[in-house]
């Protein structure tokens, strides 16, 4: 009598994909913050904010073969008051370093209209649509 492990295999597929989902998951975790804070934050009340530092950093995954880089993370720091002085971030993922420094040099010293959390002024949201 022959039996085959199908089994074994059909878990062996079902811990790659969640491992697989799971890095997903991990990797792109902070944009779907990001946008649910825009979401959420739309009705706050707005307030003025300058991008005072921009920063690129290469995002990479680790493969077989050794490190791949992914996509360039630009992100933007910017400071506002409300009364005191408080900070937020707006991170944006790049293909290339160039489109990633040069998308972040163009808000350098900029100002931006941010969304301040009625309940907490410490935390506030850039929206993308606002940029």
């Amino acid at each position: 009598m022959m039996t085959s492990d199908t089994g074994g295999s059909w878990i062996g597929f079902a811990v790659f994909a969640i491992m697989l989902a799971g890095g997903i998951a991990v990797r792109y975790w902070r944009f779907f913050l990001q946008w649910l804070n825009g979401i959420r934050g739309q009705d706050w009340a707005t307030t003025s904010a300058v991008v005072d530092v921009v920063s690129v950093v290469a995002e990479k995954v680790q493969t077989r073969s050794g490190e791949r880089i992914v996509g360039y993370l630009a992100t933007l720091t910017y400071f506002y008051r409300n009364p005191e002085l408080q900070m937020g971030e707006f991170s944006h993922m790049l293909d290339t370093e160039a489109e990633a420094q040069e998308w972040a040099a163009s808000y350098k010293g900029r100002n931006v209209t941010v969304h301040v959390d009625p309940r907490d002024p410490t935390h506030s949201v850039l929206r993308k649509e606002e940029l």
